[in-house]
């Protein structure tokens, strides 16, 4: 089956993004959806922003960033036929010079990645909810004051963040998909 995900916006917008085995990815309308809350004010600056997109997957948010603004993105995920797909993603768009690929778990890489990143996503497989939740725990004592963080969770789970960490400026649900975007203390 054909790949229905693709760069929403920005230089390479409309590009065909390739789907790992078994990806669970966040449909488009819902990226737009997050893209348009991010842009009404929440990042301010995307001068040499950036990004880090921890349990990647297909890489479509840190390409996402790397389309729309002026971006250098990491991607880390454990999966190897992740890896491969998020290589073959940044080739078809010739920014190799602007990626990281890494094949780690986000969580034991924080410290290596934290620090500077100005946007991290974290969309931990939805069945694991502790994950994403042990992730925005470690995140808060590494990453540094003002980093924004769009944390997306399956839309029934109740899970929150630490808030005298993190501060949460918006909490929205598009379907399947609920994004918490918090801005560190």
């Amino acid at each position: 089956m054909e790949s229905k995900l693709q760069i929403i916006s920005g230089k390479y917008r409309g590009r065909k993004l390739a789907l790992p085995p078994s990806a669970r990815p966040t449909q488009n309308r819902a990226r737009i959806a997050l893209f348009n809350m991010l842009e009404s004010g929440i990042i301010e600056n995307t001068d040499n922003l950036v990004v880090w997109d921890a349990f990647a997957g297909s890489g479509a948010f840190g390409i996402e960033c790397i389309s729309r603004y002026n971006a250098t993105a990491i991607f880390t995920d454990v999966a190897p036929e992740s890896i491969a797909t998020i290589r073959k993603n940044i080739t078809a768009i010739s920014m190799e010079n602007s990626t990281k690929i890494v094949q780690a778990d986000a969580i034991g890489v924080i410290s290596q990645f934290a620090r500077g990143a100005n946007l991290v996503f974290v969309d931990a497989p939805y069945d694991t909810a502790e994950i994403g939740r042990a992730f925005v725990n470690k995140l808060g004592r590494t990453a540094d004051s003002g980093t924004i963080l769009v944390w997306e969770q399956e839309s029934n789970n109740s899970v929150q963040p630490n808030t005298d960490t993190w501060e949460v400026l918006r909490d929205k649900t598009y379907g399947r998909a609920r994004f918490l975007i918090l801005r560190k203390k």
